[in-house]
């Protein structure tokens, strides 16, 4: 699916990797870009509409689907993330309740809203935004890890019942960005743009599946192997 003249819907689209999806649409030539929000107060883009969504809130779910309804791709961006002690910490049951109603449920929700929008178009895409976490293990991720992993799932089963609709499915994968959402982690981190880069081209070449960083293609390497890298990491990604 080629972004040029597409009516794109992003969640999580005020700042970060949202926003850079946002900016490289209009720049590829998007009819339309909508940038969904839970706030909009004061988002001000040239080109881009600000749209209210609380991705764990089904009314504002369905509002926006209502508002966008000529979306032919929908990329699932909305994500949160905090630091735990590790997974026996006294709070990792409420943060991964959290985790998994934005990164997990909030994916499903959206989907389901907008499936009909995107099954009416001649050609429609979904691009869901996942991590390097559902193979790497980082105990003071936990929660987060373990709702990614649950988004993957769901994103593999969604491309297999959406394929008979001629809605194309990607996935993409990355470590750490330099964003908001990463800030005071010291790691190795990917460009925002470079990721949005990538993930539109993969977009286009018709793939299913974007590894958007060097330690994310790596990690993906080794699941064939006897021992993989959620066994033991690679050196550099522990």
């Amino acid at each position: 699916m080629d972004i040029t003249n597409a009516t794109i819907f992003i969640t999580g689209a005020n700042r970060g990797l949202g926003l850079a999806f946002a900016r490289e649409a209009r720049r590829r030539g998007a009819a339309k870009v909508y940038a969904g929000m839970r706030n909009t107060n004061g988002f001000q883009e040239p080109g881009i509409v600000p749209v209210r969504i609380d991705v764990t809130d089904k009314a504002s779910i369905a509002a926006a689907a209502e508002l966008a309804a000529d979306t032919t791709l929908l990329v699932n961006n909305a994500g949160i993330a905090a630091l735990i002690d590790g997974p026996l910490a006294a709070d990792v049951e409420a943060q991964s309740a959290r985790m998994f109603d934005t990164n997990y449920y909030g994916v499903v929700r959206v989907t389901q809203a907008f499936e009909q929008i995107l099954s009416a178009k001649p050609r429609a895409a979904i691009i869901n935004v996942l991590s390097d976490i559902v193979w790497l293990p980082r105990p003071y991720l936990t929660p987060y890890a373990a709702s990614k992993a649950a988004a993957w799932s769901y994103t593999n089963q969604l491309r297999l019942h959406l394929q008979e609709r001629g809605i194309q499915v990607l996935g993409l994968h990355v470590g750490f960005m330099d964003t908001d959402l990463t800030n005071g982690i010291d790691v190795p981190k990917a460009n925002p743009e470079d990721v949005v880069h990538q993930t539109y081209d993969a977009l286009i070449a018709g793939k299913s599946e974007i590894m958007a960083d060097k330690g994310t293609a790596m990690l993906k390497s080794t699941l064939a192997a006897e021992i993989p890298g959620y066994i033991t990491p690679p050196a550099g990604l522990q």
